[in-house]
């Protein structure tokens, strides 16, 4: 009898702890995720999507999704972050496709910047395009760091918005929680992300409810953790940065003084290992830019990207 009690308890004990680790992420409407964002602006993004339903393309067993607008001789390349997808650009795709081809991209599970090279190579190759212009945010921006060190020859300029150069601080400092984030939850992870959406991104956007809501809305279900770990993986990931006095590629900075995700620290270093860059500094804004402030960021872009 006492066996067979033993046996019940650890079924039970089982089944509890596999039922805390399997509960699904919250599938909120997107009404109630963008309740607070400005309607103008909701709507916006709703025409977007209806206007651009996404591209999907198999490299190498996995899809990875996209979009191509616009007919202008040039192409820009855009990268988005750790949360982010093909449709955070959308202020940057619709101001810019009269002039440029535009494509933007949404980086799906995979676990380095090579997988990550060889979806966007497949892309531009798919759609045609030799020589393009990328513009990436934070891990993005990392990325097109490293599209530049290896692929000088296609790339005509480069805008590094909201990142850091490579560094061993960034994974020195999440060694505990990047050894962890493969094995939490999946709830967990996403439920944590929010709480760092909340409790410093809001603020430093100056408590811009877009930038929230979109965050938001990524983090109830638009993103795996698969991918947050992949994402993860390629942001401590280690490359020798291009040098730039022996390239003849224009890069931009962009960033913000108060940028809540990439330090004080990181920021100097990206400018002091890139000391040709031209660099422009929010006052104020946070780690989202194209977001909350989207029409300066977009003449950045337009002026930059126009010489």
């Amino acid at each position: 009898m006492r066996a067979k009690i033993k046996w019940f308890v650890l079924l039970f004990v089982i089944a509890a702890v596999a039922g805390v680790y399997l509960y699904p992420v919250p599938n909120v409407p997107f009404d109630e995720v963008y309740a607070k964002a400005d309607a103008a602006e909701v709507e916006s993004l709703r025409a977007f999507r209806a206007a651009n339903p996404p591209k999907i393309i198999d490299v190498n067993g996995t899809n990875w999704e996209y979009v191509s607008m616009g007919d202008g001789e040039q192409t820009i390349l855009f990268l988005h972050g750790m949360t982010g997808a093909y449709d955070i650009w959308w202020h940057q795709l619709n101001a810019l496709q009269a002039d440029y081809r535009v494509i933007a991209v949404t980086y799906p599970a995979v676990d380095s910047l090579a997988e990550m090279e060889s979806g966007v190579l497949s892309i531009l190759d798919a759609e045609g395009v030799d020589k393009f212009s990328v513009v990436g945010t934070s891990l993005g921006g990392y990325f097109a760091q490293y599209l530049v060190a290896h692929h000088p020859s296609r790339i005509l300029r480069a805008v590094f918005s909201n990142t850091f150069p490579p560094n061993d601080l960034i994974a020195e400092k999440n060694k505990t929680i990047g050894a962890a984030l493969p094995f939490l939850p999946e709830w967990l992870v996403m439920d944590v992300l929010r709480g760092s959406f909340s409790s410093s991104v809001y603020s430093a956007s100056g408590n811009d409810e877009l930038t929230l809501a979109f965050l938001n809305e990524i983090s109830y279900g638009r993103m795996s953790k698969s991918q947050v770990v992949g994402r993860f993986h390629g942001v401590v990931e280690k490359f020798d940065a291009p040098d730039l006095s022996e390239l003849d590629i224009p890069v931009l900075i962009i960033e913000a003084d108060n940028d809540p995700l990439v330090e004080l620290t990181l920021r100097e270093q990206l400018k002091e290992i890139y000391p040709s860059a031209e660099v422009h500094t929010f006052s104020g804004g946070g780690h989202f830019l194209y977001l909350n402030h989207s029409e300066e960021y977009t003449e950045l872009l337009l002026e930059f990207l126009s010489k």
